[in-house]
């Protein structure tokens, strides 16, 4: 048994998280932080968990957590997790960090777009970026993992055989993608409200969104040149999910044909990718997996194609992913707890 702990286990990210490792087969929960709920019983905050989780929340502690566990995952907002992890720390456990510290290689990137000085900088080339089907052999030697957005994480699987495979002209790449309330996460905020997100559908960080960079990052390694991608998120009235629609303009001579092989070629045997071809997805066709489904149509009008991804932003996009890491780097078995198709198709 692998002995596991998580700060900040109560946030949406890491009540999910908890969730899924309190289910896993091959971990043993030895450890979950939480400041706001200290000394109450995880399964008093969420008592959907009574039995399955009744371990009660310390402060948080990440020195003695890593002395208590094997893999310690960051469910923390950003900026939080480079002034706690140390050279000491990665020595004794392997970290899983679910916020953005990590994320970009180049620490002036992400002080340019998150607007705060990085603590860690002598760390960010020991860490590798997380999105397992990209990454898989460097997660796998790996100690500190930073997990990728959730945006992030529908937006590049969608993309990356096109960019891959050179098919598109990668100085036009679009990208509009609407999430579920709870990736704003749990604290209060305004615009989180019912009665601010009900009957409601916006943009929001437009030009500025912070996991623009990630996906630029990791695309233009795909594309062995940096670009630039035009990101616009929105906000939906629902829970969770997230739908990534994006548009490229199609190279010279490249057909339906082309780009359904592909797909099929980039994602052979990948257990948490679902390949729909031109039928396209929805957000319940993946809601509570670990699955990111993907469909496309080429416009012979405009010659663009255009893919949609779907992904459960909380799942794929956050915790799931994050037990994926987990599972690669400890050689447990990737689909080890992990949900793979929705319980009831409606």
């Amino acid at each position: 048994m692998i002995h596991v702990g998580v700060i900040g286990a109560t946030g949406y990210a890491g009540s999910q998280l908890v969730a899924l490792l309190a289910n896993h087969p091959l971990v043993e929960i030895t450890y979950l932080a939480s400041h706001s709920y200290a000394g109450k019983r995880f399964s008093d905050i969420y008592p959907s968990l009574f039995s399955s989780c009744d371990l009660t929340l310390e402060e948080e502690d990440i020195e003695e957590a890593s002395k208590r566990c094997s893999v310690l995952f960051l469910a923390l907002p950003h900026a939080l997790a480079s002034k706690l992890v140390t050279p000491a720390i990665l020595e004794r456990c392997i970290i899983i960090d679910l916020g953005a510290d990590y994320r970009l290689s180049d620490a002036s990137v992400y002080e340019s777009w998150y607007k705060t000085t990085h603590l860690s900088k002598d760390l960010l080339d020991q860490a590798v970026y997380g999105l397992c089907e990209l990454k898989r052999e460097q997660i796998a030697k790996a100690n500190l993992i930073a997990n990728p957005g959730c945006y992030t994480t529908a937006s590049i699987l969608t993309l990356a055989p096109l960019v891959a495979h050179q098919l598109v002209d990668s100085t036009s790449l679009i990208i509009d993608a609407a999430s579920g309330v709870t990736g704003a996460g749990r604290s209060e905020k305004i615009d989180s409200l019912f009665c601010e997100c009900n009957e409601s559908y916006k943009a929001y960080g437009v030009t500025i969104h912070r996991h623009t960079p990630e996906i630029e990052q990791e695309l233009g390694l795909l594309n062995q040149a940096p670009l630039v991608v035009q990101f616009t998120p929105h906000l939906v009235p629902m829970n969770r999910g997230i739908l990534a629609t994006c548009y490229a303009n199609l190279k010279e001579g490249v057909g339906e044909e082309d780009i359904s092989k592909a797909y099929q070629d980039f994602y052979a045997d990948e257990h948490f990718v679902r390949l729909l071809g031109t039928t396209l997805p929805e957000t319940r066709f993946v809601r509570n997996t670990n699955t990111c489904a993907i469909g496309w149509k080429v416009d012979k009008r405009t010659n663009r194609v255009i893919a949609i991804g779907a992904i459960d932003n909380l799942i794929k996009g956050a915790a799931g992913q994050a037990v994926q890491n987990m599972n690669i780097r400890c050689n447990l078995g990737e689909t080890t707890g992990l949900p793979t198709t929705v319980a009831c198709p409606l």
